[in-house]
């Protein structure tokens, strides 16, 4: 099978291997479509991510759907917890210290044709989602996740600093779950108009010194009741606190480049704030099939680009610079 691993940064590299062998508890899925994360890139520009660093050439990829050799179309869920730990015991399975997640560390992910997976995380899709779709379940899955953390309720105001997949994902769940204003920020163009045509009400492009002040004056100067930070950039963590009502929840959505998180302890203190940090997803598949199935979400105008595997390195090096929105490989 083709496979395409990384071997260091920038380094991607398409071989031929054997398909793999499966072991107890395995289908074979044959790789249909695969999304690239956020995550993904930072393995690609830095050779790792927080404190997990490449040792060995790693298969990226842990947004997949596919086909098992049974005939069942699959989406697949990324991360194997081990069931056993009082984290998974407690349903925080997200939580888990033994999870083993595709296309992280040792575990190689989805780029490839074939791939054996724990059949427990082989989640079955209807007709009506191409496998595209289904690939976007898992991004979506942490979007929904994300917004539970934040209990929203209805009539609130909501700000979103980084529109990117994950965040046009977040903005589509609070406007269905009645968010009357909902302020979108982010340093592309493009992704602000995307923001537009999916409900934002005001859109700033992310300058670097204006976005909390044009966030007030829309706000009537009370900002927003929840912020998502879902840049992985420290100016859009000082943004979400900064522009949070006392009382309010800033959810940190975004991973940082660099493995640090800061912001003003004293204005944060001040207004008392609930800050909340999002670990991938928490047992979402099957409401983010149903919202994708009636077309409560749009995951499809989300997808900008598509590329085969063999050019996956124009595909990621367009996601690099974040020219589109999501860029799906397919097969």
């Amino acid at each position: 099978m083709k496979v395409m691993r990384l071997y260091g940064v920038r380094d991607l590299r398409l071989n031929n291997e054997p398909s793999p062998a499966l072991s107890e508890g395995e289908e074979l899925v044959h790789i249909k479509a695969v999304g690239i994360c956020g995550s993904d890139m930072h393995w690609y520009t830095t050779s790792g991510i927080g404190d997990d660093q490449l040792n060995h050439p790693l298969i990226l990829g842990h947004e997949f759907a596919g086909i098992t050799s049974s005939g069942l179309r699959v989406a697949v869920d990324p991360a194997i917890p081990c069931r056993k730990c009082e984290l998974c015991l407690s349903g925080n399975t997200n939580l888990c210290e033994q999870v083993m997640f595709a296309g992280h560390g040792s575990i190689d992910g989805a780029l490839c044709q074939q791939k054996t997976w724990s059949a427990q995380n082989l989640i079955s899709i209807p007709d009506s989602l191409t496998y595209a779709d289904a690939a976007m379940l898992e991004p979506l899955g942490v979007a929904i996740h994300s917004v539970d953390l934040a209990h929203l309720k209805t009539g609130m105001s909501v700000g979103i600093y980084g529109c990117g997949p994950i965040g046009l994902l977040i903005l589509q769940l609070v406007r269905l779950s009645g968010a009357t204003t909902i302020i979108v920020t982010d340093k592309r163009i493009h992704r602000l108009e995307a923001a537009k045509a999916l409900g934002a009400t005001k859109t700033f492009l992310a300058e670097g010194g204006s976005e909390l002040s044009e966030i007030m004056a829309a706000t009537a100067n009370r900002g927003v009741d929840i912020a998502f930070e879902v840049a992985g950039e420290n100016e859009a963590v000082d943004l979400a606190v900064a522009s949070v009502i006392p009382g309010g929840k800033v959810i940190l959505v975004g991973i940082p480049a660099n493995n640090q998180t800061s912001f003003v302890a004293s204005v944060a203190r001040r207004k008392g704030l609930t800050i909340k940090m999002v670990r991938r997803m928490k047992n979402t598949y099957p409401r983010a099939i149903t919202l994708v199935t009636s077309r409560l979400i749009d995951v499809q105008s989300l997808i900008s680009h598509r590329f085969p595997l063999e050019k996956a390195n124009e595909a990621f090096q367009l996601a690099e610079h974040r020219d589109g929105i999501k860029i799906m490989i397919e097969m």
